[in-house]
């Protein structure tokens, strides 16, 4: 059985908002806008209304855009 407190260990990572996104790659908000209308970035879920990123998808992304390159 578990209790409050170990629900709160495991809890996932909080989403990351736009906002959260734009501040972790260094880019400006409006072109994570134009790469998610063209097909590109990391893969995004609206909930609502809202658009949100799950950090470690961000994390795969941003890993295999390093690998790529190189």
């Amino acid at each position: 059985m578990t209790t409050p407190t170990d629900r709160h260990t495991t809890a996932p990572e909080r989403l990351w908002t736009v906002q959260d996104l734009s501040g972790y790659l260094g880019i400006p908000v409006m072109t994570i806008y134009h790469w998610r209308r063209i097909g590109y970035g990391p893969t995004g879920t609206r909930v609502g209304r809202y658009l949100r990123y799950r950090p470690e998808d961000v994390r795969t992304w941003f890993d295999a855009q390093t690998t790529t390159t190189d």
